[in-house]
């Protein structure tokens, strides 16, 4: 049976998106996951999502890296989702719906899409990088500069490395810009390269960069490779609270497989 598919894309970060509101496909198949995201022999993706019906919100996203496995929140893929339901006629202007991490708010003008991420309340500050959870795990990191960095061999050996060893995490090398403007690049668990963005890395990288006194602003403009991110946030009691991600996300084509 042919499968008819959407290819969408945040900031370069790519995605495979499925209508699956019938259930017609099989979220046990990793082999296949993998396939439809391989750049050479399938679609190529740095994900595939899968839209599903939901009892109370608008839809449910079901999120899974390249490599075939359902995977924590993806940031960027929530934007292109926010999308693709337009598309469909699902919403007009705003959302909710679940995601791996529970219930999330969205909103559409034109392009642009405001996804409100959950609430941080725990922040590891270490010598040489902090630690957070924004959906996915996070390791950030502060560089002098990124044109010379290998983020792959580097991204990799963090990845696999102490304290995360098999679980793994996400890693984000910093290099700051201005006060309020960061440039980030990000190795994806998962994807196992780095991707031209992450949409929890660089709402990682804010919050970060406030926690450890780097900039005082609540708004942060983030530079990726494929593209300008904005993360605004404010400050919790314990942590941040009312987060939002803010960029483009486009439809790129239509297909069938």
């Amino acid at each position: 049976m042919q499968l008819t598919f959407y290819k969408y894309q945040g900031t370069g970060n790519d995605f495979v998106m499925i209508d699956n509101r019938q259930n017609n496909f099989d979220k046990n198949d990793t082999k296949r996951i993998a396939f439809l995201c391989d750049r050479r022999f399938g679609i190529g993706a740095d994900g595939l999502i899968l839209l599903e019906n939901h009892k109370t919100a608008n839809f449910k996203m079901v999120y899974f890296n390249a490599d075939g496995n359902e995977s924590s929140m993806c940031g960027n893929g929530g934007r292109c989702i926010t999308a693709f339901a337009k598309h469909l006629g699902i919403i007009k202007d705003s959302a909710i719906f679940e995601a791996i991490d529970g219930m999330h708010e969205a909103t559409i003008d034109n392009d642009i899409v405001w996804l409100k991420m959950q609430d941080v309340s725990s922040i590891e500050h270490h010598k040489s990088h902090v630690f957070l959870d924004t959906g996915s795990p996070h390791h950030v990191q502060l560089e002098d500069e990124l044109n010379d960095l290998d983020i792959k061999a580097e991204g990799h050996k963090i990845r696999y490395g102490s304290p995360y060893n098999t679980s793994g995490t996400n890693v984000n090398f910093v290099c700051k810009n201005s006060n309020d403007n960061f440039s980030v690049r990000t190795y994806e668990r998962g994807v196992e390269d780095e991707t031209l963005s992450c949409g929890t890395g660089v709402t990682a990288v804010a919050l970060a960069m406030h926690y450890i006194g780097e900039t005082e602003k609540n708004m942060i403009a983030l530079q990726t490779q494929g593209g300008k991110l904005q993360v605004s946030f404010e400050k919790a009691e314990k942590g941040y609270k009312n987060i939002w991600l803010i960029g483009a996300a486009n439809q790129v084509f239509k297909g069938e497989i």
